[in-house]
């Protein structure tokens, strides 16, 4: 239940980052959402990785979500890059976070392996 709330607030905070209509936000409220940002953020994480569960039926459907994201923010990035690509502006930070969730797809299936 906390964890649907948590999303809840972080999509909001982020909607107010992008501030599509330049409406909501001087800059010094824009650092305030930031800050909120990155703490909300902190403890929703806290939570997906304390995450417990009690049988093999919740276990499957934690690891469906997960793969389930993982592609979906995949080929988001890969979709920028393509995008940005074509229209000689591509922003290196969609690269780093491609390979930032690649290595940590690799980095945790290495490390599960090795655990078992």
């Amino acid at each position: 239940m906390i964890e649907g709330i948590l999303s809840f607030i972080l999509l909001i905070l982020l909607f107010l980052i992008v501030n599509p209509f330049d409406l909501f936000m001087l800059t010094s409220l824009q650092m305030i959402v930031v800050v909120l940002l990155v703490v909300l953020f902190a403890v929703f994480a806290v939570f997906v990785f304390r995450e417990k569960t009690r049988d093999e039926r919740e276990a499957l459907h934690r690891f469906i979500a997960g793969r389930l994201a993982f592609l979906l923010g995949t080929a988001v990035l890969v979709i920028g890059i393509v995008v940005q690509t074509v229209q000689h502006t591509l922003d290196l930070w969609l690269v780093v976070a491609l390979v930032v969730m690649i290595l940590g797809k690799i980095g945790g299936l290495v490390y599960s392996r090795m655990k078992q």
